[in-house]
């Protein structure tokens, strides 16, 4: 490595790496006291910004990027491929389901419309019968004692001229007006048996519609079964990946929290107390024995005995990067949820730490109010936001020094140290102890493709009941089982905020029954989908499609399986409360009843 020269000195940075690297002393005096305590090399860790296309798409630097698409998490091509494939049979399926559900809706109505074309039939036999009964009962009375029919028997009855022809007539009026009846009532008849054999087709029709509909549904299923199989051995090394990486990343977040301990320490042992980030943008404010650096307000120096310049911070500044390094190791998870303090997004994780600075909520709004500064002239605390500007302004860090920061990352599936992005996916650095400046616009996407948020793919809703379910770029029921975490003792797993909020609804269930609650079924892996979507078409989600897949839902069971019981009261009363919902299609009264189903609405 190639030494120093006089104006240039190695860096030590807060994270869990040792690195050198040469700067013009000039323009490292805001951070040149900072570190104090020696790093820890972490050998063969490497968490930098990737360029998200590529590492979505399995492909080497340099090689064409092919078209993204949701649920290509892994970096393998063929697990790709796969995952396309099983993204082509969840469309297919849901296509089917929804073809379905019309073609059974039209058996129904083919089976009413048979019901009442029998009926009408039926009842045009019962009334031809009637009038070929009243045309014989005439008949048999014309025909009486043998007498002959007709005119000569009224003729031979009549006492005058007048009854003779009154009676003819009345005769060939009974004899006309019995035959129309009995004719029409025959083609009524005939009709109804007609409209009978029509809708006895159809009824036939439907039912074959629905028949090869079904046929085509056990075939997808069972596509979508070899899919899973094929997942399954490479996403339990894709488990083992992440594992590897958390574990590796622990190591990282830890030696860089004993390292910002050790300069807030410093700091004490000092006798220094940071003054507010007003005080520091005015020298005439500042408290005796610190100094202005050079460059935008908002850092002093503190020269102690031993000769040495130390870096002094404003103290809301601290506060925030103190909270953040406290938050190390909390779950990532995305929107209003990410607020913390159990769960953070990037944005969330930012607004938290600098809630005394009135820093706006999202990252779009952070980087629009928030004074820019330049990257070298950067100190720790500064926000640093990350691109590529063709997928806008979608994540934000607290920089620690000119390598790392401090952020929530979605694909690391935690609020971790990383490398500061590289190229022109680094946006732009602000300071929030600097006042805010008039809102400016904030890069925003012009690629047209799926958008992403701190770090990771942020997946489009499937149906309405997923729209805020996405999240960690990883597809439905393919999450590693190393990026969740326990919701019992029984080894059910959700999303961390997720389970911690199932504890805490437990516990306080546990505090009135004596017992926590019963649960039977959680995370739902794409496979098990499969197999459940199989077992029971009607009842189950297209797989890929339910909310179990996103580690958001669970099954209960120990009397919340029905409605009316002391449980399932208690959940309806309490559960809103931990963040839980029997949404509305599982309530009684709404054609699909599941009392036992409740989803995490945060």
């Amino acid at each position: 490595m190639t030494s120093p020269s006089h104006n240039q000195r190695p860096i030590r940075t807060f994270a869990g790496t040792r690195r050198q690297r040469l700067i013009p002393e000039r323009r490292t005096s805001a951070i040149a006291g900072v570190v104090l305590a020696l790093a820890v090399s972490v050998p063969g860790v490497s968490v930098a910004q990737p360029d998200p296309d590529r590492i979505e798409a399995g492909v080497a630097p340099g090689a064409p990027v092919p078209d993204s698409r949701p649920g290509e998490a892994f970096a393998d091509p063929k697990v790709a491929q796969l995952q396309r494939t099983a993204s082509d049979v969840q469309r297919e399926l849901g296509d089917l389901a929804a073809r379905i559900h019309e073609a059974e809706a039209e058996l129904r109505a083919a089976t009413d419309r048979l019901g009442r074309a029998r009926s009408e039939r039926e009842q045009a036999d019962r009334v031809v019968a009637a009038q070929q009964a009243e045309v014989d009962r005439y008949s048999a009375a014309v025909f009486s004692a043998s007498a002959a029919p007709g005119t000569m028997r009224v003729l031979l009855t009549a006492d005058s001229p007048e009854n003779f022809l009154a009676g003819a007539e009345l005769v060939d009026r009974l004899r006309v007006d019995l035959d129309a009846r009995l004719t029409a009532a025959v083609h009524r008849r005939d009709a109804a048996a007609a409209a009978e054999g029509a809708a006895a087709s159809a009824e036939r029709a439907a039912a074959e519609r629905r028949t090869d509909l079904e046929r085509r549904t056990a075939d997808a299923t069972n596509r979508a079964a070899a899919v899973s199989s094929d997942l399954r051995g490479v996403l339990a090394a894709t488990d083992e990946a992440v594992t590897a990486r958390q574990r590796a990343q622990r190591e990282r977040n830890e030696a860089t929290a004993a390292n910002w301990r050790a300069y807030t320490a410093r700091l004490t042992a000092a006798g220094i107390v940071a003054p507010p980030a007003a005080a520091l943008r005015d020298p005439a404010r500042l408290p005796p024995g610190l100094q202005p650096l050079p460059g935008p307000g908002g850092a002093a120096s503190a020269q102690l005995p031993s000769g040495e310049r130390l870096l002094v911070l404003p103290a809301e500044t601290i506060r925030a990067v103190t909270m953040a390094v406290d938050a190390l190791g909390r779950p990532y998870v995305p929107g209003a949820g990410g607020a913390g303090p159990a769960a953070y997004s990037c944005d969330g994780l930012v607004g938290a730490a600098y809630a005394d600075l009135a820093v706006p909520g999202s990252v779009a709004e952070q980087l629009a109010v928030l004074t820019p500064v330049a990257l070298a002239e950067a100190q720790p605390g500064d926000l640093v936001f990350a691109g590529p500007p063709r997928y806008g302004a979608q994540s934000v860090g607290i920089l620690l020094d000119q390598h790392t920061m401090l952020t929530a990352d979605a694909r690391l599936t935690g609020v971790v140290v990383a490398d500061l992005p590289a190229g022109d996916s680094l946006l732009g650095v602000a300071r929030p102890a600097l006042p805010h400046r008039a809102p400016v616009p904030a890069p925003a996407a012009t690629d047209g493709g799926l958008a992403w948020r701190c770090g990771g793919v942020e997946l489009p809703p499937r149906t309405p009941g997923e729209a805020v379910a996405a999240w960690g770029g990883y597809p439905n029921g393919f999450i590693p089982i190393a990026a969740l975490c326990p919701a019992d003792h029984a080894g059910h797993m959700l999303r961390c905020d997720a389970a911690q909020s199932f504890q805490a609804m437990s516990a306080g269930y546990a505090a009135v029954a004596g017992q926590p609650l019963c649960l039977t079924d959680s995370y739902r892996t794409f496979d098990a989908q499969v197999r459940l979507y199989a077992a029971k078409p009607a009842l189950a989600a297209i797989p890929g499609t339910s909310n179990h897949g996103w580690g958001l839902a669970v099954d209960l069971c120990g009397g919340a399986e029905t409605a009316g019981t002391p449980t399932h009261a208690w959940l309806t009363a309490n559960a809103r409360a931990f963040g839980w919902s029997n949404p509305p299609w599982a309530r009684p009264g709404n054609g699909r009843e599941e009392p036992w189903h409740w989803e995490f609405t945060g």
